[in-house]
């Protein structure tokens, strides 16, 4: 597996703040590489195997505490994502001048092809999937990485010139690169999220602009043309642009009521696209997009649109019982993931939603609520959510305290032809570790009934 150009890379010591997956491949990356590694981690196992792999390879390692003095002759801290700016260490590192990075800087250092990087509040996962099985059944090399699996340093330590690497990228990632740019940058969309960790719109909005900061005139920008806070930001891109919209004809990838185009190009009629919901012809756009300028045909475009039914815990369809469509949207941790779920349909909807309380309200949902027939609502913001239920006109609002609650109350709501929808429009933490555990049991209650 390749090792960092230490020669272009200008640190031998380096602090790994956080384990978890990226922590773990970074400090691992970083010791192959034959660089001095301190980690530090408040939570984990200090008699744990990869603990234990890591101070074999050299490395020193401290969990419990954050010790300031861990941080004495330091270059450079490569932090957890999910780390927040205020933690003791972090601050210390800032106010001694050490810069701090996340693991896809070190991606960037490691890959030698082209790399595609996607972000945005919503839809990230579903467009990253797309673009890699365009390339995929184009027969293109490349390789996937980021929230999807695989970390993006471990992924791009396997990687050759000849090999795109799509990557998903968050926020938080975005705010920590210094060199980091790939060839074709996708912003989707950005909407209020993640607001205990960014403190303002503001900051959100300029650590998700940071996909293009490095890009050059010979790299693209894949933008959403329906989003007028993207569209804000072009002016400090200095990349191509390219556009996508669902709106309106543009210069980049488009629709009408009858297919979807790239440029003059037609692609496909849209009663071939199996995925379903406006949010995800918007993804399947940006993805096109991404898919063009990498030289892919339209025929493997086609076939990918004519069979993805979707990501898991992202609108998948789970199963049908008496005619009642179940659906899975776990992966919808924000009122705007809701919104475009309930948009997909036009039959009747039973929603299960709920989750952990990050101090926002839910009147933005009341609207949306339109086709809703029933709500079963659970977790912190139960009450919230049951308010703006009232709030739309629904008079069947139930509460539950588990996950098979939730099903067997949204079953005796739902009739024939109707849809059990699990979008829960909050974040998982409060009574689940991820989201994909709250995917997990929602379709095992399913398959219970």
């Amino acid at each position: 597996m390749k090792q960092l150009n230490t020669n272009a890379f200008p640190y031998t010591k380096v602090f790994v703040l956080g384990l978890a997956k990226s922590g773990s491949a970074a400090a691992h990356l970083l010791l192959d590489s034959g660089l001095d590694v301190t980690v530090n981690d408040l939570k984990a196992d200090e008699n744990s195997a990869d603990i234990t792999e890591l101070k074999d390879k050299g490395a020193y390692v401290v969990t419990g505490s954050h010790p300031l003095h861990l941080l004495d002759d330091i270059e450079l801290v490569v932090k957890n994502p999910g780390i927040p700016y205020e933690n003791p260490m972090i601050k210390e590192a800032e106010k001694r001048r050490i810069p701090i990075v996340t693991e896809v800087e070190l991606a960037g250092q490691l890959h030698e092809g082209n790399l595609i990087g996607v972000t945005g509040s919503n839809g990230k996962t579903t467009t990253t999937t797309l673009i890699y099985e365009f390339m995929k059944e184009n027969q293109s090399p490349v390789k996937i990485a980021g929230n999807i699996g695989e970390v993006s340093c471990e992924v791009a330590r396997t990687t050759s010139e000849d090999e795109t690497m799509v990557v998903e990228l968050s926020s938080f990632q975005l705010l920590g690169i210094e060199k980091f740019s790939p060839h074709i940058a996708v912003l989707l969309n950005l909407f209020e999220a993640h607001l205990d960790y960014h403190h303002s719109l503001e900051n959100y909005h300029a650590a998700k602009a940071n996909i293009v900061k490095n890009q050059s005139a010979e790299d693209y920008f894949v933008y959403n043309a329906d989003d007028p806070a993207i569209v804000s930001y072009l002016k400090s891109a200095p990349s191509r642009l390219v556009p996508f919209s669902i709106k309106k004809k543009v210069d980049g990838s488009w629709r009408d009521e009858e297919a979807i185009y790239f440029k003059e190009e037609k692609i496909m009629d849209r009663k071939d696209i199996v995925l379903v919901g406006e949010h995800n012809l918007s993804n399947i756009l940006a993805a096109i997009a991404a898919a063009k300028l990498s030289d892919v045909s339209n025929e493997a475009i086609r076939r990918v649109l004519t069979t993805f039914k979707g990501v898991e815990h992202r609108m998948e369809f789970v199963t049908k019982k008496h005619q009642i469509y179940f659906y899975n949207d776990s992966k919808a941790t924000n009122i705007l993931a809701t919104t475009n779920a309930l948009k997909a349909f036009d039959q009747p909807v039973v929603l299960l939603a709920g989750g952990l309380d990050r101090g926002n309200e839910f009147d933005e949902l009341i609207d949306p609520l339109v086709n809703v027939k029933a709500l079963v609502v659970f977790g912190e913001t139960a009450q919230k959510i049951a308010d703006a239920g009232k709030k739309a006109g629904i008079s069947s609002i139930a509460f539950a305290e588990t996950m098979n609650e939730a099903v067997k109350a949204a079953y005796s709501f739902a009739e024939s032809e109707e849809v059990i929808l699990l979008s829960p429009a909050c974040a998982s933490w409060d009574q689940y570790k991820t989201f994909e555990e709250r995917g997990h049991m929602f379709k095992e209650a399913v398959h219970k009934l």
